[in-house]
Parts: structure tokens; C-alpha cells; sequence
């Protein structure tokens, strides 16, 4: 089998919360393949974008080990030796560009340790301007001159202009108008097939994610619940709160309606502690029982690679053929 290009085992990142812990992201395990995106799906508050944060070395873990191509990225030192192996786009385009810098320099930054000639480090730049769809007269500008789509795409220049081996992007294209969304989208798909570069794909709206994602992870309060290719989470989700989410967003695919019917649990998002006991998604679980309340889940792997955390996943298979839940 393949080894994984980035490998994360029982990863946590835990802030004081009063005399506890807010646990960001609560044990995570997860594997990332060379050339594959994975998308990374939850709601507002589920830890997605901490976990990305995380991989990329811009939040300290509270526990657990992280390997990149092979390599620990443990401490500054760890990232240190990957640098510029991983790069990210953030949101908000205007905030991750420098102000006073040109878009050439800002284009600049990421190839310091490439070392190129000073010919060949500005015709790589205008040559990256044009594959985002920008040209060669936006480079002596700064970001104030440019719009927020076209921010972005400088932002998606930026991260993959010195070849990165993973380019994270959390909520890339959630700031932008519906019009613009769709090109960025198309523009992100096809610069990552044609480079081969991994892709951590974070976002809330799973309607993106047929035409881009090769698979899904699903957080809920810090925890991953639900992990498989793109066409069986979204055609046979099994954890219920991924049901959930689907019958939430417009239907990825229209002809596969959801094998249960989803039912809302009446509770407002609670924080994720470290001293919680039990799933936490219990609170809004239409199917919870007691050792649901006491036990928390552990993934089990119910089809071929698709992964789910939840104490009455067989229950809930048998509901999907009988039509019903008592």
C-alpha cells in the first residue's frame, strides 16, 4: 500500500476554557495522499479550520504526532525542514496579503529558498499571474487594486508557485460571489490536476465537493465521525449527523435521496470540553440511546476505506432497508 504523504495519529489541540479545556480538534487520526483532495467538511465550530491551522504550522498540538513524507513536523524544527512543501489559502484574501507589498513580491516570498535569477524569478511570476487568469500587469500592483476574486487568485498563485507537495485551502472560495465561486473552483481543479499536488479542501458547502474532492472527512466538535471517497458519503452516508449535513445543502446528487429520514435533535451547538463523556453529537442524535451518552465511538470501517464513529451504525443500516425508524 502507498504511504501516506501526510499521517496524523490521535491529534489534539486543546485551549483553557475556565477550569477546562476547549478541545479544538480531540484525537484525530487521518491519512493524506500524494495527488488526492481531500475535502473537509462541518459546520462552524466543528474544528475544521484549527486542523488545518495545525498542518500547517500555524497552531501548536496539545498531543499527538504528525508525519510528512515520512518526516515528524514535531516543533519549529519539524516544520522548518518541510518549509515550503506546505503551503495554504485562507479566506480572507485581503487579510493574508501584505498591504504594502506589490502582488510581485508578495509572489516573491515563497521562492526565497529556490534561489532563482532575478529574470528567471520574475518570468516564473508572470508566468503564474497568467495561469490564474490575472497577467502580467497585475504584478506591480498592490492588493487594495484588485477585486476579492482577484485577490484570490493571486492568493492561489502564492501557494502554488514553488511547487508545494500539499496546499491546504480553508474556505477558499466561501467569501466570494456565487459567479466568482465557480471559477475559482475550476481554476483550483484544474491547476491541482495538472501539478499532482495534494489537496486539504476545507469548506461547509458539500455541494462543491462531487466535481473536486476524491474523499471526505466529516468533523463534528473537534472529532472526526465520517471518512470515505466522495461518491459513497454522499450516495450512503452512515453517520447520522453527515445525513444531517446533506439534507441541509442543496442534494449533490438528485438521484440518490438520503436512505433515512433525518430528524433535527433540539439543542443549541454545546462547546467541545475535554472532560465530555460519550458522543458528542448525542445531544442532537434522533437515534441516541444511553451507551451513546456514556461511551464515546470508535471508528469502524464498514465498507472498503469508508469510516464512521458511531455506536448504532448496524441499527441504522437495517433502518435504511426496512424504510423506518421506531
Amino acid at each position: 500500500m502507498t504511504a501516506p504523504l501526510l499521517s496524523l495519529r490521535k491529534l489534539s489541540c486543546h485551549f483553557r476554557q475556565g477550569r477546562d479545556y476547549l478541545a479544538a480538534v480531540d484525537d484525530v487520526s487521518l491519512d493524506i495522499f500524494a495527488g488526492e483532495v481531500l475535502a473537509l467538511v462541518g459546520e462552524s465550530g466543528s474544528g475544521k479550520s484549527t486542523l488545518g491551522r495545525l498542518i500547517a504550522g500555524l497552531e501548536e498540538p496539545s498531543f499527538g504526532e504528525m508525519r510528512f513524507q515520512g518526516q515528524s513536523l514535531a516543533g519549529r524544527r519539524g516544520f522548518k525542514h518541510q518549509r515550503g512543501a506546505i503551503q495554504m489559502v485562507f479566506q480572507d484574501s485581503y487579510a493574508s496579503l501584505d498591504p504594502r507589498m506589490r502582488i510581485v513580491d508578495s509572489l516573491a516570498e515563497p521562492l526565497r529558498d529556490v534561489r532563482l535569477p532575478s529574470d528567471a524569478l520574475r518570468k516564473r511570476i508572470d508566468s503564474w499571474l497568467d495561469r490564474v487568469g490575472l497577467g502580467a500587469r497585475f504584478a506591480d500592483r498592490f492588493p487594495h487594486e484588485l477585486s476579492g476574486g482577484q485577490r484570490q487568485r493571486v492568493g492561489i498563485a502564492r501557494a502554488f508557485i514553488a511547487e508545494p507537495k500539499l496546499v491546504i485551502c480553508d474556505e477558499a472560495v466561501s467569501a466570494l460571489d456565487v459567479s466568482v465561486q465557480a471559477q475559482v473552483l475550476s481554476l483550483l481543479r484544474d491547476i491541482q490536476r495538472d501539478s499532482g499536488t495534494a489537496m486539504l479542501f476545507i469548506t461547509h458547502d458539500l455541494a462543491v465537493l462531487p466535481s473536486l474532492a476524491d474523499r471526505i472527512a466529516v468533523m463534528y466538535l473537534g472529532e472526526l465521525l465520517e471518512l470515505g471517497t466522495t461518491a459513497a458519503l454522499i450516495n450512503a452516508p452512515m453517520h447520522p449527523y453527515t445525513r444531517q449535513l446533506l439534507a441541509a445543502h442543496p442534494e449533490p446528487n438528485l438521484d440518490a435521496p438520503l436512505a433515512l429520514p433525518v430528524r433535527t435533535g433540539a439543542s443549541e451547538l454545546p462547546l467541545p470540553l475535554s472532560r465530555d463523556r460519550g458522543c458528542r453529537f448525542a445531544n442532537r442524535c434522533p437515534y441516541v440511546d444511553d451507551a451513546c451518552r456514556l461511551t464515546p465511538p470508535v471508528s469502524i470501517e464498514k465498507d472498503a476505506g469508508h469510516f464512521a464513529a458511531c455506536h448504532r451504525l448496524t441499527e441504522i443500516e437495517a433502518v435504511a432497508a426496512s424504510g423506518g425508524f421506531d
